[in-house]
């Protein structure tokens, strides 16, 4: 019975380090979760995350890599939206917004579209894509009208 009572004791301690581990992990991997707004599944993007104390980073990509459009999290944007460079009405996670004409020095056939929404705890998500055609400018915005920015995980303590 000694043996079972070490070995069982053995594995308890298996076993306890072993949730550790993952409860780390998931830990690990909540900020990029936590920080990226959620994601419609039929679209076929996926995060990839990057972020500090104060602001986050996420780009949405597609099955070869390429860029659907990005985003950035903060309290405070570099993008000031002007009222002349307004185009599509749209909807994220419920708000009506606007998307705004920008430009790509030396790609003038380069569709840039560009948007400032509040996402809750006194922050900013800077949104903007890139599209190659009408018909992809068309999909990418359809892909950010289904984002969600659910407060819960936007409050994340870093």
């Amino acid at each position: 019975m000694k043996s079972w009572g070490k070995s069982h004791h053995a594995m308890s301690w298996l076993c306890f380090l072993f949730v550790l581990s993952a409860n780390a992990n998931a830990q690990d991997a909540a900020p990029a979760q936590g920080s990226c707004p959620m994601l419609p599944a039929e679209t076929g993007l996926r995060w990839e995350y990057r972020g500090t104390a104060d602001s986050d980073f996420c780009r949405a990509l597609r099955a070869d890599g390429s860029e659907a459009f990005g985003l950035y999290i903060a309290s405070k944007s570099p993008f000031t939206p002007k009222r002349g460079n307004r185009a599509e009405a749209a909807n994220i996670d419920g708000k009506p917004m606007h998307w705004y004409r920008g430009e790509l020095a030396g790609k003038p056939d380069v569709q840039v579209r560009e948007t400032l929404i509040e996402v809750g705890n006194g922050k900013m998500a800077h949104i903007w894509m890139q599209a190659n055609s009408p018909e992809q400018l068309k999909e990418v915005l359809g892909q950010t009208d289904g984002l969600r920015f659910p407060s819960t995980r936007l409050s994340v303590n870093k």
